[in-house]
């Protein structure tokens, strides 16, 4: 039992790394991405995952780091786990601009939903599903999505009012 335990924790420990930062050094912080509650927990593949840079102002227990973020972000708490982190290895004048994103209090990246562009109903066996294409705004360029009628109309009412045009 201990030879397998052994052989397990050497396979896991040769590829753990540990992550330690220095005061002063530049880092990049997590944010998730997230569009209203329809679409929590789904990502797309070009979706800005981490902000920054900013610098490290002081070591906080062996795991926690504390950053210099700017007034923008004066709603969020300046002190991540070192998980939340990743060492900025880029140019310092490529940075992801704040202004850009919208941003909720957990750090959830927010796309609103800009109109209803199409109307079907999917037909399984035994139910009939409405669904709504819908167009979101996104830092990519638009982006469309076939979503529950039913979620869509709980969540933003007020794009069934401006686009009882289009059916």
């Amino acid at each position: 039992m201990t030879i397998v335990r052994d052989r397990q924790k050497n396979y896991a420990d040769k590829r753990r790394k540990p992550l330690e930062f220095q005061v002063g050094d530049m880092v990049l912080f997590k944010i998730s991405p997230w569009k209203g509650v329809i679409r929590f927990g789904k990502r797309g593949k070009l979706n800005t995952r981490y902000v920054g840079p900013f610098k490290i102002v002081k070591r906080i227990g062996p795991v926690a780091y504390q950053l210099d973020l700017p007034e923008g972000l004066s709603g969020v708490h300046d002190v991540f786990h070192v998980s939340n982190l990743k060492k900025c290895l880029a140019d310092e004048t490529h940075v992801v601009p704040l202004e850009e994103l919208q941003t909720d209090e957990q750090l959830w990246f927010v796309e609103e939903p800009i109109t209803i562009m199409d109307r079907e109903i999917k037909t399984l066996k035994h139910s009939k599903i409405p669904i709504v294409r819908v167009r979101w705004n996104s830092k990519h360029g638009p982006k469309f999505t076939w979503e529950r009628e039913e979620e869509v109309v709980r969540k933003y009412s007020h794009l069934f009012k401006q686009s009882t045009s289009n059916y």
